[in-house]
């Protein structure tokens, strides 16, 4: 998950706040949270590699990513779309989430720039959970089950499409 100070800030704020909501307001925050479901394919080598793969779009959808969920069945994952580049520095962690996952950050051409494998963070206080910066500009991050990539030899440089959305690589005609 990315999340500034600021926004960490305000997170912890509004759980507070959340207790004094009418039940009408968090069942709209809820349908907020709902995300679409599309395919993806990964075209490596050994490729193309096929998910489906919830699309997070909002910021409420990208904060709350993969948290508190106990399994992400094998073909499945979640895409986390940005509106603009995001800079380098910036970072997923894995605060209340429960599995282990890897990460691929994509650029606007759709290949991916970056991998990495997060661990759970088993801490009650989000600032001890270690965050998992791209290292390089990206537009979208995906995460799989970790192990996903390396099972399958996908690789930083492979192309990651998604047909119902605009702006992702074609797979190299060679």
């Amino acid at each position: 998950m990315i999340l500034s100070r600021r926004q960490l800030l305000k997170t912890s704020l509004g759980v507070s706040l959340a207790a004094s909501v009418p039940m009408s307001l968090l069942n709209v925050w809820a349908a907020e949270a709902q995300t679409t479901t599309l395919p993806l394919a990964i075209h490596s080598q050994d490729g193309p590699h096929r998910l489906d793969v919830e699309v997070a779009e909002t910021a409420s959808q990208r904060q709350r990513g993969l948290m508190e969920r106990e399994h992400l069945p094998e073909a499945r994952g979640m895409l986390f779309r940005f509106e603009s580049e995001q800079p380098a520095g910036n970072a997923f962690w894995m605060y209340r989430t429960l599995i282990p996952l890897d990460i691929a950050y994509i650029d606007g051409e759709g290949r991916i720039v970056a991998i990495n494998t997060m661990q759970p963070c088993t801490s009650d206080t989000p600032r001890e959970c270690p965050s998992y910066p791209a290292g390089a500009s990206y537009h979208a991050a995906l995460e799989v089950n970790a192990g996903y990539f390396a099972e399958r030899g996908i690789q930083v440089g492979d192309c990651v499409s998604v047909p119902a959305l605009a702006g992702f690589c074609r797979p190299d005609a060679s």
